[in-house]
């Protein structure tokens, strides 16, 4: 990994590494060898929920335990943080065996969530937990002003709460198709698509079934809406 990727990627993430060699494990999968990222995963999981919490503390003062549980399950799951991996251009810089590359692994939800945990391990290792937490809150800050926005939908699951902002919006219900498969029958990979056409917006979602599919594609599709309707975004084209 060039010292140019590196340096670029700490400028992404707000957070100078002292110990540079701490970013770079924390990019190593464990196809590439023994220095992996793994042990840095388990201890940034510890730091981003503990980090999340603090922070939606904060934010939610009238949320009772429940909702705040659900919040924040909602921003830690793998997607949301695979999402952040792919801004953050987190698959140009991974170290993978050639194995694993061929097969699409910097692109692989699950492998690019445990880096992006694995580098806040390794910013809470080189700089403390102020510093971990300042990159959750640059990284999480518009997902957890989303939250705020999307109220009681978190206790829902996605279909049903991106039906009902629909009909309170008196729009039509989503339809959904599969618009991929793919591998092998007994290792299936759904892809669906969910629609709105009264606002001419679609999303996939991928899943091992079509429920989940489905379920990622309701998903998203609520998570753009949700950020369409915060006050002073504006229109969108």
């Amino acid at each position: 990994m060039s010292s140019a990727a590196l340096d670029a990627l700490q400028k992404r993430l707000g957070h100078r590494f002292a110990e540079p060699g701490l970013l770079q494990r924390a990019l190593t999968h464990r196809s590439f060898g023994a220095d992996h990222n793994e042990r840095l995963e388990f201890l940034g999981d510890a730091v981003l929920s503990l980090a999340v919490s603090s922070l939606l503390f904060e934010h939610f003062g009238n949320s009772d335990e429940g909702d705040l549980t659900r919040i924040r399950a909602h921003l830690v799951r793998e997607d949301s943080l695979y999402k952040l991996a792919l801004g953050l251009g987190l698959p140009i810089v991974l170290r993978m065996s050639e194995g694993e590359a061929r097969g699409g692994g910097a692109q692989r939800p699950s492998i690019l969530a445990d880096a992006l945990e694995a580098v806040i391990g390794a910013c809470f290792v080189d700089g403390g937990y102020e510093a971990a937490r300042g990159m959750v809150r640059m990284l999480f800050g518009d997902q957890i002003q989303n939250s705020i926005s999307a109220g009681a939908n978190f206790g829902k699951d996605a279909k049903t709460a991106l039906q009902e902002w629909l009909q309170a919006r008196k729009l039509a219900v989503p339809s959904y198709r599969i618009a991929e498969t793919r591998g092998q029958a007994h290792n299936q990979i759904f892809e669906v698509e969910c629609a709105v056409p009264a606002l001419a917006l679609s999303h996939r979602g991928e899943g091992r079934s079509r429920r989940v599919a489905e379920q990622d594609a309701a998903r998203r599709m609520l998570d753009e809406l949700i950020a369409r309707d915060r006050p002073g975004s504006g229109p969108r084209d």
